[in-house]
């Protein structure tokens, strides 16, 4: 046993050594597979749009803006402006996604005006002969007549003569007989007709010429009656004024008719028809709505206000309405490919080209104006015709507005069925309908859109270094090129403008409440006084507003107008360096510029809670050197 155990001891030992040189060498190498195993799984950092130092292994809030995070990484391959996430981050990130819609596009217009007489039922009451006002049975504006009522008594030798003349060939025709002769009794009739004949020009009536045949004597007075029944609206005469042969005396408005006059802004123009339902209602009759029909759409714009008149034809048969009166209106219109409006009460109608309220079931003619019917379609309305020709819609909390460009977040088919693939895609948009956009190009039928969460999208694509909303506009991309510099007389109203702009801008970014509304209305005038064209949408924007609120939306528009003559026309010109600057997070996310003299960020959008917030663009001015040295980055103010 014991000489067993001298020759097999070596041998163990030789084995044993062996087992553990081979373990040795075999677990680090199966160590460093696990690590490079480990290396190539995705990384699952969450990081922020804005302050991409930010790195967290778990989805929440940013430390320093308070923005939800974003994965770090997507998974798979990506096109330049194309973004993967899992199904797992996409629900962390509460993501919403909508299919792009093929419909009418429906829109419910907001007018305002005013009530008026209708034009066509004013009557007008002048003297046909000379005289004097003996008395006035009217003797005050706004008076309720009824037609054949007396207004006033004239003296007058003219009415004298007329009815003397009356009166003697009343006589002679009345000596004719059987024994006169054929020609007597031709001239004595002609004598008669032409009597009567002048004092029917004279605007008296019928029975008013038969009671001066049966008078004795002539009289030098004459009553005139109301040809209407309405209200006197102007009174131009008084007891005791002498009058000439064919002045004014009376106006007089028939009022069971009436005319609402709206104005409607030129993007308006579109929605409105005529013969379109038009329902309104005033505070001088609380609690009812009333009902007309478009009758006129002004085909010239008022070039100050930029709007057009809009008439609707009333019937007040109650007397509710009075000229004067403000009225607010609503127009629900629904609009097809081709610009027709869906309007299925007019179907199979037909309407008065000149009076709108007249409509019927079949052909006829006007009963106002005698005018033949004409069928609703040729008035620019469609009944059931082929969904196919609807109009593409696109809600609006998907489209991310870069000054001239509109994005929208499509979702794409993707490599791997548990992640989401979404491709920025930049459409062209028509009109605004409501919580809707009509997309003229860049969709189609069926296409996903993100319309919760897009900009987030649009941050990680920025954050990878791709082609993002923030990428440069195509207005403000490359060098300046001035093609038609500003006049003297121009660039002096432009510098003014700018500088009214900045001063704007400070108040916002400083929290001047106290003089933010008086800049924005000096900024109005000088765009104004400016002359410029290009700067009218600018001025329409700002228009009117009041609050920061309110400013703070319109000032893209402004921005963008400033910007573009800036870089277009007078970078060369002027003398102080002009910088466009962007915030991501104004107008909740959407994003918009503003400019400044300085590369320093003074957000104009958020004032003190963000006032840092913001990253300079580009520089619009060619002639002056930068203020500031400091390259253009992202600045945060915590």
């Amino acid at each position: 046993m014991k000489t067993f155990l001298k020759l097999s001891l070596p041998w163990i030992i030789v084995a044993m050594a062996t087992f553990a040189i081979g373990w040795w060498i075999g677990h680090p190498a199966e160590t460093g597979d696990s690590a490079s195993s480990s290396d190539n799984q995705p990384s699952s950092l969450w990081t922020c749009s804005m302050h991409p130092q930010i790195q967290q292994p778990d989805p929440g809030l940013c430390p320093i803006c308070n923005m939800d995070l974003i994965p770090m990484n997507a998974a798979g391959n990506t096109g330049p402006r194309e973004v993967m996430l899992s199904e797992n981050d996409a629900a962390a990130l509460n993501f919403r996604i909508t299919p792009v819609l093929r419909r009418p596009a429906a829109r419910e217009l907001s007018l305002v005006g005013n009530i008026t007489a209708d034009e066509r039922s004013l009557a007008t009451v002048t003297a046909r002969m000379s005289g004097r006002i003996e008395r006035l049975f009217v003797d005050y504006e706004g008076i309720s007549i009824r037609k054949g009522d007396h207004l006033a008594e004239i003296y007058s030798p003219e009415i004298l003569v007329a009815e003397q003349e009356l009166i003697q060939a009343k006589r002679a025709l009345d000596q004719v007989n059987d024994q006169s002769s054929p020609s007597l009794s031709r001239t004595r009739q002609s004598l008669y007709r032409a009597a009567r004949e002048k004092l029917r020009l004279l605007e008296l009536l019928p029975e008013q010429i038969d009671a001066i045949e049966a008078q004795e004597t002539p009289s030098d007075r004459i009553t005139i009656q109301a040809p209407q029944a309405g209200i006197v609206t102007q009174l131009t005469v008084r007891e005791g004024d002498y009058v000439k042969t064919g002045q004014l005396l009376f106006k007089v408005a028939d009022l069971s008719t009436v005319w609402v006059q709206l104005e409607a802004y030129e993007q308006d123009l579109p929605w409105l028809r005529f013969a379109q339902t038009v329902e309104f209602t005033t505070s001088a009759v609380p609690g009812e709505t009333f009902q007309g029909r478009v009758a006129f759409i002004d085909p010239l714009l008022n070039p100050a206000t930029r709007t057009a008149k809009i008439r609707v034809n009333v019937s007040n048969e109650k007397g509710l309405l009075k000229p004067g009166l403000f009225v607010n209106a609503k127009v629900k219109s629904s609009l097809v490919n081709g610009g027709a409006t869906l309007s299925p009460d007019l179907q199979g109608k037909w309407i008065s080209p000149m009076h709108p309220e007249i409509i019927k079931d079949s052909p006829g003619q006007c009963d106002i104006c005698g005018m033949d019917l004409v069928p609703a379609e040729e008035l620019g309305f469609r009944f059931n015709a082929d969904p196919t020709s609807d109009p593409l819609l696109v809600p609006a909390s998907a489209v991310l507005h870069t000054g001239k460009r509109a994005v929208v977040y499509r979702r794409i088919e993707s490599e791997t069925a548990d992640h989401l693939k979404f491709q920025g895609t930049t459409i062209t948009l028509g009109a605004r309908a409501g919580d809707y956009y009509v997309v003229e190009n860049g969709l189609n039928e069926g296409d996903f859109v993100v319309t919760k969460g897009a900009f987030k999208l649009d941050s990680e694509l920025q954050i990878q270094g791709k082609e993002s909303m923030m990428s440069m506009p195509a207005s403000y991309a490359g060098p300046p090129t001035p093609s038609q510099p500003l006049s003297p007389a121009e660039l002096e109203k432009f510098e003014h403008a700018l500088a009214q702009y900045l001063t704007l801008s400070h108040a916002l970014s400083h929290d001047l409440e106290a003089e933010i509304d008086a800049s924005a209305k000096s900024l109005v005038k000088a765009l104004e006084e400016s002359g410029l064209a290009t700067l009218r949408p600018a001025v329409e924007a700002l228009r009117d507003q009041q609050g920061r609120a309110a400013i703070t939306a319109a000032l893209p528009t402004v921005t963008v107008a400033l910007a573009e003559i800036t870089q277009q026309r007078a970078a060369a010109q002027l003398e102080s360096p002009i910088f466009l600057l962007h915030c991501p997070m104004a107008l909740d996310g959407k994003g918009a510029d503003w400019l400044s003299q300085t590369r320093e960020i003074e957000n104009p959008y958020f004032g003190s809670e963000m006032f840092a917030c913001g990253e300079v663009k580009s520089q619009l001015t060619v002639r002056a050197k930068p203020a500031s040295s400091k390259p253009s980055n992202l600045h945060n103010h915590e």
